[in-house]
């Protein structure tokens, strides 16, 4: 069982996590965890830890959802299951991870955008579990992925041939182009790599990443993501 971890506001770009989700289950028996997280209240009485738990999705909200739930009640072999989780910490996110035996979080746009710390620490969370990530594009109509650039690390000890077997195991990519890391040269790098996607119909990037500290930052760095305007696919090094 294949199963997929989507942290969500309810936003419209959830449909197309719930679609990427459902073309990475291959047709297997997978479930769809849709996880909306919230801060804990603060208060010590349980009626009203009740009373405010207990608020209501919005019209848009509430149709984003029936739609998830309508594609998976016409897909075979998926089930979808709404987690709601009141405050959050590294423990906690790993347990979820292990309690719904999660192999991928996929990460959207709209949840990256979000402005609320808990949001935020979330999505920093994910990013120091072992488990695989994908960050959607802001490309809606695209869910299906087939040819990979992979940006290599140069202090990662870690063959190209490694990470696509890993591929091959888990996923429907191919490695079909890679390049160093560019994270510090973008600006002299994004013509070749224009070139290289253009040739080679490339359409998402696979890296690797390393745990780390979390911080919370005013000016956010522009990642991978958002630079080339493709869905990445990150990977734990240990993984790989």
């Amino acid at each position: 069982m294949k199963n997929f971890l989507i942290p969500t506001t309810l936003k419209e770009d959830t449909i197309s996590a719930v679609k990427s989700a459902i073309n990475q289950a291959k047709d297997s028996e997978s479930e769809i965890i849709l996880m909306i997280v919230s801060e804990a209240p603060d208060t010590f009485s349980s009626s009203s830890f009740l009373r405010e738990i207990r608020t209501g999705l919005t019209a848009s909200q509430t149709e984003v959802l029936e739609t998830c739930r309508y594609i998976i009640d016409h897909t075979p072999n998926l089930k979808i299951k709404v987690h709601n989780q009141y405050g959050v910490s590294a423990p906690i996110f790993k347990r979820i991870i292990e309690v719904f035996t999660a192999k991928l979080v996929i990460l959207t746009p709209s949840y990256k955008q979000e402005t609320k710390k808990i949001h935020q620490y979330v999505v920093q969370l994910a990013g120091n579990q072992k488990c695989p990530i994908l960050h959607l594009s802001t490309e809606t109509n695209k869910e299906v992925f087939n040819k990979a650039l992979y940006i290599e690390n140069a202090n990662v000890n870690m063959h190209v041939k490694d990470v696509q077997q890993f591929l091959s195991d888990h996923f429907s990519f191919e490695i079909v182009s890679q390049t160093p890391n560019f994270d510090d040269d973008y600006e002299n790098a994004q013509p070749y790599l224009s070139e290289a996607i253009a040739k080679h119909n490339i359409d998402m990037v696979v890296e690797t990443r390393k745990g780390e500290k979390i911080k919370f930052k005013k000016v956010k760095k522009q990642n991978v993501n958002e630079m080339l305007g493709l869905p990445v696919l990150s990977l734990y090094e240990e993984l790989a």
